[in-house]
């Protein structure tokens, strides 16, 4: 059985981190959604060099370890006068990392859209970014909310980067009290189940909301 005076006398310390890592997750999730849209947009778009630069984005983002990601940030910055704090690294690599994910998703649910969607749209009198915007992109993304909703789970537990550049994360704090404890396999099983606290009831909307659009459709 688990020692749960890890878990009762460093509460506040996983209380802490688990906060860091819900805040970290949100703001990483918000970012990675609007810049994969960007991207998602460039990757289909007439203009051959926002093409180019979308393509170029999604393969080698994604073709690279996170770690490596951060370490950009947080590494690379100083040398150029830039110094964030780990929190800030891990959550803009976080965010980096995951919308050449996200993109992707989107790209494939605009293309599965009709084309005959935008025409309409452009011959009514929309611009090109109009009819992406109003027309195209909101029938792209209901298709792809059960993939959208794999990632977002999976940037909750790689947020998990953050405690190897001291991010103040779970991870980072359950390093501190096993480091002062010695006592390590129950305090990673605490940190774990704090984990699950985030992703259970998110796998689980994920699954009801897919049910329910595709029930609507």
């Amino acid at each position: 059985m688990p020692d749960f005076s890890i878990l009762t006398e460093n509460f506040d310390i996983y209380l802490h981190g688990f906060r860091n890592t819900i805040l970290a997750s949100v703001i990483a999730l918000l970012g990675s959604f609007a810049i994969g849209t960007v991207i998602a947009v460039f990757r289909i778009t007439p203009i051959r060099p926002l093409r180019w630069a979308g393509a170029m984005y999604v393969e080698f983002i994604r073709n690279i370890p996170l770690l490596l990601v951060v370490f950009v940030f947080f590494y690379g910055l100083p040398s150029l006068g830039i110094t964030l704090s780990g929190f800030v690294c891990g959550t803009l690599g976080l965010m980096i990392y995951t919308a050449s994910f996200i993109a992707e998703a989107i790209r494939a649910g605009i293309m599965s859209v009709p084309k005959g969607q935008l025409e309409a749209a452009q011959a009514s009198g929309l611009t090109y970014v109009q009819a992406m915007r109003y027309v195209v992109l909101p029938q792209a993304i209901k298709i792809v909310i059960p993939p959208l909703s794999n990632q977002s789970l999976n940037l909750i537990k790689n947020s998990s980067i953050l405690g190897v550049f001291a991010g103040l994360d779970l991870m980072y704090f359950g390093d501190q009290i096993a480091s002062r404890t010695y006592v390590t396999f129950d305090t990673y099983i605490f940190v774990a189940l704090f984990y699950l606290v985030l992703t259970l009831p998110l796998s689980y909307m994920a699954r009801q909301l897919e049910r329910k659009l595709a029930k609507s459709g």
